[in-house]
């Protein structure tokens, strides 16, 4: 099926180690850890999890000049860009820089004197790094505060641009910025308001969205609003979750707007008394089988011959439900029966065949090129 691709607004270009977020780069997923830093060992684990989900760029907060010692350490055993997260210690940037951070969160109106920020950007200019300013509606400054009595998209916005003004009037642009609200239509403002004044690339995200369920709901309404609207450039859930799990939210949010796919996209019916087996146990089985696979696939998978022909049509792999067997469907086309009994295993054969046999010919097809 064919869609009208989303028309991205066009943003200044900038780098997080080897990721690139703005411009015509792909909208990256980012996550945070919660480990304690200075637990080095815990926190390089929790990273590790969050890559093999997919993550593009993990951000680790620095509290304390023992944790930017720790981050340096972590630095060194993990490949994945990260992004040190700091707070009104101009120093523990300083460090952080020094010890390989690719990107330093921080907003230069809470580090203190103008000449604090000036040693900051000097050290982000010398070691080629880029900033994120982030502005959150829970923290903004008192006189905002008193200005607006609430926040408002206006608030946010008015606290965002003092940020870009310091950064501005020291010529440095290589920064991306983020408004963030609990609520979604304050989130929809903030980011609307703020995508019409500047071109630095915009980071995405409904603070403190909750738990994983209603967290989710929240982050793809707001995000998936902005990102119809051609807005953002890079993105992070936020849940009271695993951060693992905010990187496969995240890509769920992407691949429900046809964006950028990572991994596989199931269909599969919510299940009725026409269900020829149980569609929520193949289901739930399937996808904790197959989440290491990051090759985009369609799988339709649906518990009766009502709908699932129609969907099985349009997927790269497609099972229609039926006993004792159920009709399999490869690229459109109907091709084999299967046992009913033993449906998760294998579809989860076919899937991983298919992975393979894609990657096989990538592989001929580079191998074609190289000779010629």
């Amino acid at each position: 099926m064919q869609h009208t691709p989303i028309k991205r607004r066009l943003t200044r270009k900038i780098r997080v180690g080897s990721v690139y977020v703005g411009g015509d780069a792909p909208i990256s997923v980012q996550t945070m850890t919660n480990t304690e830093t200075c637990d080095v060992a815990a926190t390089v684990a929790q990273i590790e999890r969050c890559v093999l989900a997919g993550a593009d760029i993990v951000r680790v907060s620095v509290p304390s000049m023992d944790a930017a010692k720790a981050f340096g350490e972590i630095r060194q055993l993990v490949t994945v860009p990260l992004v040190a997260d700091i707070h009104f210690d101009h120093r523990i940037a300083l460090a952080v820089a020094d010890y390989g951070a690719d990107c330093l969160r921080i907003n230069p109106g809470n580090i203190g004197s103008d000449a604090k920020v000036r040693e900051v950007v000097a050290a982000a200019r010398h070691h080629d790094i880029s900033m994120r300013i982030g502005v959150n509606a829970g923290s903004l400054e008192k006189d905002i505060q008193v200005k607006y009595t609430e926040p408002t998209g206006e608030a946010l916005l008015e606290s965002a641009m003092r940020h870009v003004d310091i950064l501005d009037r020291l010529n440095f642009h290589e920064f991306k910025i983020s408004v963030k609200a609990s609520n979604v239509f304050l989130t929809l403002d903030a980011y609307r308001l703020l995508s019409a004044q500047i071109d630095n690339p915009l980071h995405l995200g409904v603070t403190e969205a909750g738990v994983f369920r209603s967290g989710t709901v929240k982050s793809a309404i707001a995000m998936g609003g902005l990102l119809l609207d051609g807005i953002g450039d890079t993105l992070r859930v936020s849940l009271a979750a695993e951060p693992e799990d905010e990187v496969k939210v995240g890509f769920d949010i992407l691949k429900a707007l046809n964006i950028r796919a990572n991994g596989i996209n199931f269909i599969a019916c919510p299940s009725c008394s026409r269900q020829e087996f149980d569609v929520i146990r193949v289901m739930n089985a399937l996808e904790a089988r197959l989440e290491d696979i990051r090759e985009p696939l369609d799988v339709s998978v649906i518990g009766c011959k009502v709908n699932g022909p129609g969907e099985a049509k349009e997927a790269d792999i497609g099972v229609v439900g039926a006993a004792p067997r159920s009709l399999v469907y490869r690229n459109g086309e109907k091709s084999h029966l299967i046992d009913t009994t033993d449906l998760v295993n294998q579809i989860e054969n076919m899937v991983r065949a298919q992975v393979a046999e894609r990657q096989a010919a990538r592989s001929n097809d580079i191998l074609r090129t190289n000779g010629e």
